[in-house]
């Protein structure tokens, strides 16, 4: 009889072939996930010999807990895998009924992780179906939000003016801090870059031209979209996942609210109305940072600059950059409720939602930027 393991033994497996070939499988030790655990490697080579038979003897077995079971695990299925009898008499009570009940539930399809990569071709099949069901869950919230969209326009919508107000002013008033900084910046980075090349030919005042129609045109709507893309956009995938979560949205179904009219309505109505006012603001502070560059660095005077500037910028250019802005609120607002309706149900599916409302976002506004300098290109505008 071996003598028990004494407190604080390390863990050890070792082998001893029987007389009639029959495999022995001693244990000892304490086996514990936080101590130094046996491989059983040399057991499943032993096995892979196919003995007629396996036992196992636990007298000087120490304390345990699952990673006994996980080693048992594997080498019971070695034995199943070379259909050699496996005798579980010797192990502790404990233990084998946690074998059984290993046995008792079957393994889920797929719940290891495979060695072997997949193939490209299945790879890209399975990136484009992905696709294509992002794009057909799109669509489909798209034509959800425009049915909304309409019940509005008939008078018929159902949410509360206060939350669409508390909207609007999170969305508005609430970003002209961060709208500022970011439109200034721009401003004085595309007045700098501009300075450095015209000043070599003397055209220095051409510089307010450039800053001018640039933000005018494009920078100051596209800059003010991404920001609110990860400010405003990921606010409302956060909100709209954490309702989820909390089975708040299915509450809203079950006493017959739609939730498309009563969450996502209003945060589409809010960016929409207040993407051209910020973008407006946006031209302001973008043109007032080239006029800090064009006053300190190229000795204009404030009087010249502004009638530079006004002479650039048309009219039809700046409601150019109007309309794009309201469309870019339109697809931020989209992407972040999107997003946080399709949101799982376990916190780290909120961040996910949140990420992919950003990425989501700033894609959409940057292949909308493409598409509309192609457009007013063809229109001349």
């Amino acid at each position: 009889m071996v003598a028990p393991a004494r407190a604080g033994q390390t863990a050890d497996i070792s082998l001893v072939h029987a007389a009639d070939g029959s495999l022995h499988v001693r244990l000892a030790g304490d086996w514990q996930l936080r101590g130094q655990l046996p491989s059983t490697a040399n057991v499943e080579r032993e096995i892979a010999a196919r003995p007629p038979r396996v036992t196992f003897e636990a007298d000087a077995l120490g304390t345990w807990d699952s990673s006994l079971v996980g080693s048992l695990v594997r080498i019971l299925d070695a034995c199943r895998a070379q259909q050699v009898t496996a005798d579980r008499a010797g192990l502790p009570t404990g233990v084998q009924r946690l074998l059984a009940l290993t046995e008792a539930v079957p393994e889920k399809k797929g719940a290891r992780r495979e060695a072997r990569r997949a193939a490209l071709l299945d790879r890209i099949g399975a990136s484009t179906v992905r696709a294509a069901s992002e794009a057909a869950g799109f669509l489909s919230f798209l034509g959800a939000a425009t049915v909304a969209m309409g019940r509005l326009l008939r008078g018929r919508a159902a949410f509360r003016s206060s939350d669409l107000l508390l909207i609007i002013q999170r969305s508005g008033a609430d970003a002209l801090g961060i709208v500022s900084l970011i439109s200034f910046l721009v401003g004085v980075i595309l007045a700098f870059v501009g300075a450095v090349q015209l000043a070599q030919f003397g055209a220095a005042i051409y510089v307010a031209d450039l800053v001018g129609i640039a933000m005018v045109r494009d920078m100051a709507a596209m800059m003010t979209a991404i920001v609110m893309a990860g400010r405003t956009g990921a606010a409302f995938a956060a909100e709209l996942g954490t309702m989820k979560v909390n089975r708040e949205i299915d509450a809203l179904t079950t006493m017959g609210i739609d939730p498309m009219e009563f969450l996502v309505l209003p945060r589409m109505i809010a960016l929409f109305l207040m993407m051209p006012l910020l973008a407006l603001y946006a031209n302001l502070m973008g043109i007032l940072g080239g006029a800090v560059v064009g006053v300190g660095m190229l000795d204009l005077s404030w009087t010249t600059y502004y009638h530079e500037t006004a002479a650039a910028v048309t009219l039809t250019e700046i409601a150019g950059g109007i309309f794009k802005a309201a469309i870019y609120g339109a697809l931020v607002a989209i992407s972040g409720c999107l997003r946080g309706m399709e949101c799982g149900n376990s916190a780290s599916a909120v961040g996910e939602a949140t990420t992919s409302a950003v990425v989501t976002s700033i894609v959409l506004i940057i292949g909308a930027c493409g598409l509309f300098a192609v457009l007013f290109y063809i229109l001349g505008i």
